[in-house]
């Protein structure tokens, strides 16, 4: 495998190798990912690269959790390798790069034309310390709007790259190779690829429509072979197969049972929820009726009361008379 060099943070470098992406991830993430893998460049330094088809919830808690994640597990791979002349100087960068096909809401906000953020711990006082863990996030949909702008040209080698590997449009293509003819190469090596495969598939079919039709003629030689020594066991195999038939009627039967069990347990479960239904409809009824009630209760009480006062204000107004 042919092994690109280019350029990340303003220097040179070259993937060296593929490590396993070992990370047990979180939740059920992989039907929005599309590329996943872990690499280690020339320097030591380890970068996780995905790209999403849409950008997650959560995109930096989860980007630090993977960060950690992938910087503990170099600790201990590092630390086994080199057993007691290990020093933490020995522990190498981890970059977290992640890219978009569709940027969620926190980037898209953000800005319009800004694709490229990235992000690094400092200290509030200046103080140089080196923390490791970096990360990058790339919004191709936000970069591809920029790059088709009217008369917007392709600007730099991460430019090219990240045209390579989100446009499919020819024009940006043959843009792209019109500034960078080195692409060309890299494009007819994975057309080749394809194509090598495609033809890799149709040997491998030939190759096993062959071996199938060499299977069946063994397969009829083999039985015309058994029939003639079958005189003797006939009585005995079709016994056997009574039983085999016998065993799958049982089978069957037993499995009709399950379903008209499970069907049964169904109906059950659904007559369960409308009487639950029926339940909460006469308890919300009850609620409403007491609630009606409570109001009236209360009307009564003010009634009783505003009489109550009214027969005070009589009573002392007899006695102010009688006086």
């Amino acid at each position: 495998m042919r092994h690109y060099g280019f350029a990340f943070e303003g220097k040179k470098i070259k993937i060296l190798k593929v490590l396993p992406n070992e990370s047990a991830k979180i939740a059920a993430e992989s039907s929005l990912l599309i590329m996943d893998i872990v690499v280690q460049f020339e320097d030591g330094s380890i970068a996780n690269v995905e790209v999403q088809k849409v950008g997650y919830l959560f995109s930096g808690q989860r980007s630090a959790c993977y960060s950690s994640d992938l910087l503990l597990r170099q600790y201990k791979r590092v630390r086994l390798e080199l057993g007691k002349s290990f020093t933490y100087k020995e522990i190498k960068k981890v970059y977290t790069i992640v890219l978009f096909e569709k940027s969620n809401a926190a980037f898209t906000k953000f800005s319009k034309e800004q694709y490229i953020h990235r992000f690094e711990q400092k200290s509030d006082t200046g103080v140089e310390m080196d923390l490791l863990q970096e990360y990058t996030f790339i919004c191709l949909d936000i970069f591809n709007n920029t790059i088709h702008n009217k008369g917007r040209k392709i600007e730099s080698r991460l430019e090219e790259w990240l045209v390579f590997l989100s446009q499919d449009d020819p024009d940006m293509i043959i843009n792209l190779l019109n500034c960078n003819p080195e692409f060309k190469r890299i494009y007819e090596e994975v057309y080749t690829i394809c194509l090598n495969m495609e033809r890799m598939m149709s040997m491998f079919s030939k190759e096993l429509e062959i071996l199938d039709r060499n299977t069946v003629k063994l397969m009829v030689d083999e039985m015309i072979e058994e029939y003639t020594k079958m005189t003797e066991e006939h009585a005995k195999r079709m016994e056997a197969l009574d039983e085999v038939g016998r065993q799958m009627e049982a089978k069957q039967e037993k499995l009709k049972a399950d379903e008209e069990k499970l069907k049964a347990d169904e109906e059950k479960l659904k007559a369960d929820e409308e009487k639950l239904k029926a339940n909460e409809a006469k308890l919300k009824a009850r609620k409403e009726k007491l609630e009606i009630d409570v109001a009236k209760q209360k009307e009564r009480a003010e009634t009783a009361e505003a009489e109550v006062e009214y027969l005070r204000k009589q009573l002392a107004e007899l006695q102010k008379s009688d006086k």
